[in-house]
């Protein structure tokens, strides 16, 4: 049986995830942060299913995980590591507090590199592992590739992760071990309906207040009300970790044409009056 592990698994891309790969008769490991969240997907997932408790970003916790899984299956090793764990905040950078922007890298970056580096070994990265190689998937995001207004850390933070995963793939050649990046579009995911990503907050009372009023039905809430559900990423998710050959980067949209494919052929200036257009920021 192979070991996938997967974080961030209480709802959403996570979730699915780990329903699908356990489908397929993987044993799936899957982070929570909450005790009652573990107790609950244990039930609900099976005997295939093991929770491991903590945030990405309490690095002592990722350590504790990491020994765990070792002593259970460390001659077998890791098949796949899917960091899927993220948060999304909003609002204008203007007035965006710094300490949100850090708090935002440090889930979306740094907690999704501790995971990495704490699990490296139990993919392969070492001498003589005693099995093959494991493979790693971050889930991206199309804010990878295309930035949207008012949620510029957010973007920041897919940007920062789709750079740093194509420099670590070619660093784990060395092992064999192979780095995929999945850059979702809309998924129906509470991810956009956390206060974090919905309410007004810094912009309330700002010259951007109408804008991100606008923003939020144009964007924030047709991404929930129009995605892809999240099952479908998610038998997704094990269809690339099948392939022999699987490429560097998956973009995963519900309407690839005018989601994906036109808003990055049109030049950056055509875009800019688009979008400005479409939520009021366009100056007059």
């Amino acid at each position: 049986m192979k070991h996938i592990l997967i974080t961030g698994v209480s709802t959403g891309i996570g979730y699915a995830a780990a329903h699908a790969f356990i489908a397929k008769g993987y044993h799936v490991y899957g982070s929570v942060r909450k005790q009652a969240d573990a107790d609950m997907l244990q039930r609900q997932l099976g005997p295939q299913f093991s929770p491991l408790l903590f945030d990405v970003t309490d690095h002592a916790a990722i350590a504790e995980a990491a020994k765990k899984v070792e002593a259970e299956i460390g001659r077998d090793g890791l098949a796949c590591l899917i960091n899927n764990a993220g948060l999304s905040t909003s609002g204008p950078l203007m007035l965006q507090p710094l300490d949100d922007i850090r708090y935002q890298f440090e889930v979306n970056v740094i907690g999704l590199f501790a995971v990495t580096q704490a699990f490296l070994p139990l993919l392969g990265a070492k001498q003589n592992p005693g099995h093959a190689p494991g493979r790693i998937i971050n889930i991206s995001s199309v804010g990878g590739k295309i930035a949207a207004p008012f949620i510029g850390a957010y973007v920041g933070s897919k940007h920062a992760l789709e750079g740093m995963s194509h420099s670590l793939r070619r660093e784990l050649q060395l092992y064999g071990i192979d780095v995929i990046v999945v850059g979702p579009g809309a998924i129906k995911t509470a991810i956009w309906t956390k206060p974090s990503a919905t309410e007004l907050g810094i912009s309330e009372g700002s010259d951007y207040a109408p804008m991100m009023t606008k923003f939020q039905k144009l964007f924030v809430k047709g991404a929930e009300a129009k995605g892809l559900p999240a099952e479908v990423l998610g038998q997704r998710l094990v269809q690339i970790f099948e392939l022999r050959k699987p490429k560097t980067r998956y973009t995963v949209v519900p309407r690839r044409f005018s989601d994906w494919v036109v808003p990055r052929m049109l030049p950056d200036r055509v875009m800019d009056r688009l979008v400005g257009k479409a939520t009021g920021l366009l100056r007059k």
